[in-house]
């Protein structure tokens, strides 16, 4: 439930986040509305940015790199 909460949080915050800031996998995944598969699909046909490994086990996308991903969705 915790997990939830956190993504709730930062989707209506998404535009104010700063574009040097990261978000994790569970907030890409809301942001686009798709499943895991589809994100690692998008990731992988350059729709979707690539993640960074900001630990062995971190992965996380930064923010500016959605917002123009996101934007130019919105326009094509």
């Amino acid at each position: 439930m915790q997990q939830s909460i956190s993504i709730n949080s930062a989707l209506p915050d998404f535009d104010q986040l700063p574009d040097s800031a990261h978000v994790r996998f569970p907030v890409v995944k809301a942001l686009y509305d798709c499943s895991a598969a589809s994100v690692w699909r998008g990731v992988k046909n350059l729709t979707i940015p690539k993640p960074h490994k900001l630990f062995p086990r971190t992965t996380c996308w930064n923010v500016g790199e959605l917002k123009s991903a996101l934007v130019a969705k919105a326009v094509a």
